[in-house]
Parts: structure tokens; C-alpha cells; sequence
């Protein structure tokens, strides 16, 4: 019993470990979706979608008349729960809250987003993977914030959080 139960002791206390909190963009018809997702339970995040600097001047079409075309779609929580700021049709930004999200469970925003090049891979209603290209996600939980690029084509970014387990 020397020194084994001191020891024992640290095996069992809470160690804090790595999980990411991954923002996710889903090309997809009639609309598109921003998936908010982590690796175990976090709160009080705000979320800052940002498409003004990406490779495909990309918007948000909401209505019919305006920047987009053809097909629109209001911006909405499709699961989950988050509060969304107003957009307008032709924003670059969207902004949203989540006040705590479970290990797992995802929060999925759709929306319908439109490039506003002259001549795009896909045309103007289908983003390409390139096209999201340079835009940002600022991530702040509780007043820390963090900002993330979309790069490569890969239409996810992540965010190292400490979590307990």
C-alpha cells in the first residue's frame, strides 16, 4: 500500500482531453446545409459565417428576386437548437447561437447559397467545392473565439476544444 493508492487516485480524476468542434458545408438540392458538430458536450457558442472573402462571391439567395437565381430558400435550424440572425437576400454573413450541444448531436442550418461568378464550374445555383474557397467561421465558446478558413476544397474546418472525460 505504499504508494499505489495516490496513484490509483490520478488514474480515476477527470483528465481533460482533445475533441473538435467541425463546421461542415453540404452541397445538396433544393438546399444546402452548414452541419455544426462536436466530439463531446460544449456550450455557449456563437458562430460567425463569413462568405465574403470565398472564391465563388458566394450569397445567401432567400428570395426570388435579387443576386440569386433560379432557386431560393430561407435560412432555418433544420435540427437542433440554435437562434440565427436575419438574412437578407445577397448577405455574406450569417450568424448564429447555440446554447449547448451534446456529444454527437448536430446542429444543421440549410440554407441556399449562389456564386456570383460569370462563369462557374457548376453554375451559379451549385456551389464547387473551390468556390467556398477562403471563407471564414469565427467560433467563440464562452468569449474565446476562434477563426478557421475553408481551404482545399474540403468544406469543413475544426476547432481543437478541451473537453473533460
Amino acid at each position: 500500500m505504499k504508494y499505489f493508492f495516490p496513484f490509483a487516485i490520478l488514474a480515476f480524476t477527470a483528465q481533460p482531453a482533445f475533441a473538435d468542434v467541425s463546421v461542415r458545408f453540404v452541397e445538396s438540392a433544393p438546399k444546402d446545409r452548414f452541419v455544426i458538430s462536436t466530439d463531446c458536450a460544449v456550450t455557449d457558442l456563437a458562430i460567425t459565417i463569413d462568405l465574403s472573402q470565398s472564391n465563388g462571391s458566394l450569397i445567401f439567395d432567400v428570395t426570388s428576386e435579387g443576386a440569386g437565381v433560379e432557386v431560393f430558400q430561407p435560412v432555418e435550424v433544420q435540427t437542433g437548437t440554435a437562434s440565427i440572425t436575419q438574412v437578407l437576400d445577397g448577405d455574406q454573413t450569417l450568424g448564429l447561437t447555440i446554447d449547448a450541444l451534446s456529444e454527437g448531436a448536430d446542429v444543421i442550418i440549410s440554407a441556399d447559397l449562389d456564386d456570383v461568378l460569370t462563369n462557374s464550374s457548376l453554375g451559379q445555383i451549385r456551389v464547387s467545392g473551390s468556390e467556398l474557397d477562403g471563407a471564414t467561421i469565427v467560433l467563440a465558446i464562452a468569449g474565446q473565439s476562434q477563426r478557421a478558413t475553408f481551404e482545399n476544397g474540403s468544406n469543413r474546418v475544426s476547432f481543437p476544444q478541451g473537453c473533460i472525460s
